[in-house]
Parts: structure tokens; C-alpha cells; sequence
């Protein structure tokens, strides 16, 4: 539930990309002698500031119902908190670069994001899944971050091996190079859009 929400958090939050669009504050944006790749960062990360403290309540909610932290999973969570937000936000920009409005945009989230619920495994295991669902769950940008801090929370405990699809490392290269694909290639969109407005 942690990356889950950390994700959806960071991804949903873009959508004050299409707000600074509506008001055309994002033209007077794309003006300034900053980078293009500066501003979309900025946006995510300011996004993920926003997503981490609704992931502490979880963790604390966590601790209430007596999920058995250790301090070093702890650490980890908290770690890759940040990286999953970010991912999540990146996630947000490449979905969000052709939307035309905030409507358009709130009605087309949910039909993106609440299959991935399912493909990411983050209510159901989903390991030997049929090859046409692996397939689809693999494309799927959530799996990564859920599998991502599973492996941290169970990390030497002996669920890991039922529980965990890949170790962190993977997981980590994986959204490395899809974060990477995601703010490059929404950010031209975006700015392709912007300019021919």
C-alpha cells in the first residue's frame, strides 16, 4: 500500500501541469532560461514533498496494526519512498504531456492507474500469473515500485523468496531507465503541445 499510494501520489499531483496550462502560466514558464527538464523535475519533485508525508501515515498505521519493522527495513522504506514518488511522478508527466484539461485528465487516471493496482500485485500476489497477464504486469510501472519495497521490507526474512519478484537492484535499474524515458520523453511532448497551442 505504501508504494502504491506514494506512486498515485506523485502521478496525480502533475496534473498542476494542465492547471499552469489552463491558466497559461506555463508559456511564462517555458520562456525563462531554464531548462525545460529543470521546471518538469522541480514539478515532480515538488510532488514527491507533497506524496512523502501521506507514505509516513502509512508507515505509522503500519505500526499501529503491527507490521514488524525492523530498523534497517525502516531505513530502506523510507529510502525508497522518495524513489517511488519521483518514479511516480514521471509516471504522471508522460500520461499527462497530451491532456488537454483537468477533466480530460481526472477522468483518464483512474482507467491508467487502477488496473496497475492489480498488475503490481498490490492487493493480490501475483506471482505465476498466466503468460498473457505477466506480460501485461511487466509493463505495468507499479509492479516495479511495490516489488521495490517489498524486497526492502522483507529483505532477510524467509517470505522473501514467496513474496518477492525480483531483488531491489533489478527493480531499481528497471525504474532508473523508465524514470529516464518518462521525464525525456513527457517533457517534449509537453513542450510540443505548449508550442502548439
Amino acid at each position: 500500500m505504501l508504494a502504491q499510494t506514494l506512486f498515485q501520489s506523485g502521478a496525480l499531483g502533475l496534473i498542476s501541469l494542465i492547471e499552469d496550462r489552463e491558466n497559461d502560466f506555463s508559456q511564462e514558464i517555458f520562456v525563462s532560461p531554464v531548462s525545460r527538464y529543470t521546471i518538469i523535475f522541480g514539478k515532480i519533485l515538488g510532488e514527491t514533498l507533497v506524496a512523502l508525508p501521506q507514505g509516513l501515515g502509512i508507515i505509522a498505521f503500519g505500526f499501529l496494526i503491527g507490521v514488524p519493522f525492523t530498523v534497517a527495513s525502516l531505513a530502506g522504506l523510507l529510502a525508497t519512498s522518495v524513489v517511488v514518488a519521483l518514479f511516480g511522478g514521471a509516471f504522471g508527466v508522460i500520461v499527462l504531456a497530451n491532456l488537454g484539461s483537468q477533466r480530460a485528465a481526472n477522468q483518464i487516471f483512474p482507467f491508467i492507474l487502477l488496473p496497475q493496482y492489480f498488475l503490481a500485485g498490490v492487493f493480490n500476489p501475483i506471482v505465476g500469473l498466466p503468460w498473457y497477464l505477466d506480460i501485461v504486469s511487466r509493463l505495468s510501472p507499479m509492479r516495479y515500485a511495490v516489488d521495490l519495497q517489498r524486497g526492502v521490507l522483507y529483505a532477510g526474512r524467509p517470505e522473501y523468496a514467496r513474496t518477492v519478484l525480483a531483488d531491489p537492484l533489478t527493480n531499481l535499474a528497471i525504474m532508473a531507465v523508465l524514470f529516464t524515458a518518462f521525464l525525456v520523453v513527457g517533457t517534449l511532448l509537453f513542450v510540443r503541445a505548449e508550442r502548439n497551442r
